[in-house]
């Protein structure tokens, strides 16, 4: 069963000749392949990161690489707007009034992702070497033999 109604095809409302019709496909086409070339960028960098050494086991990230990814995102993100939502078509005010909120957001949202984030990391980072000297001053004191008693050390030194 078929469905029909009384709008006519897209082809006969668009009013363009073939010819038109042709430089709009490859328009889109020609979309189509800087974006997968722009993701396959993406793939290679995320797959050879850590043999390049732009990313850091034992923080599991890396400033540089969170950069990276973020602005390729970012510039598919514009190369998207521009193209098929025809802002590059525009007047250079709306572009700017269209755009400048979202630039705003953005820069926010790439200051939260790479300066934030890495909060915990770096406050993890100092604890861990806070615990690390601790043990080493402990191990020291053992070996030394001037290791005194928990309770002494609880009671501030003074015993009853």
């Amino acid at each position: 069963m078929e469905f029909h109604d009384d709008y006519p095809q897209y082809e006969f409302m668009a009013h363009h000749s073939e010819e038109a019709g042709v430089a709009k496909r490859r328009k889109l086409w020609n979309v189509f392949w800087i974006m997968l070339a722009v993701t396959i960028v993406e793939l290679i960098i995320g797959s050879y990161s850590l043999k390049w050494g732009l990313l850091d086991l034992e923080r599991h990230s890396s400033l540089l690489l969170k950069i990276i990814f973020v602005g390729l995102t970012i510039g598919k993100a514009f190369f998207i707007v521009f193209s098929f939502m025809h802002l590059g078509e525009e007047k250079k005010v709306l572009k700017y009034t269209i755009l400048a909120p979202y630039i705003i957001f953005i820069l926010y949202l790439v200051f939260i992702i790479i300066g934030e984030a890495n909060y915990c990391g770096v406050h993890k980072q100092k604890m861990d070497d806070l615990i690390v000297k601790q043990k080493k001053e402990l191990n020291e004191k053992a070996l030394s033999g001037k290791h005194e008693e928990p309770e002494a050390a609880e009671a501030g030194g003074k015993k009853e």
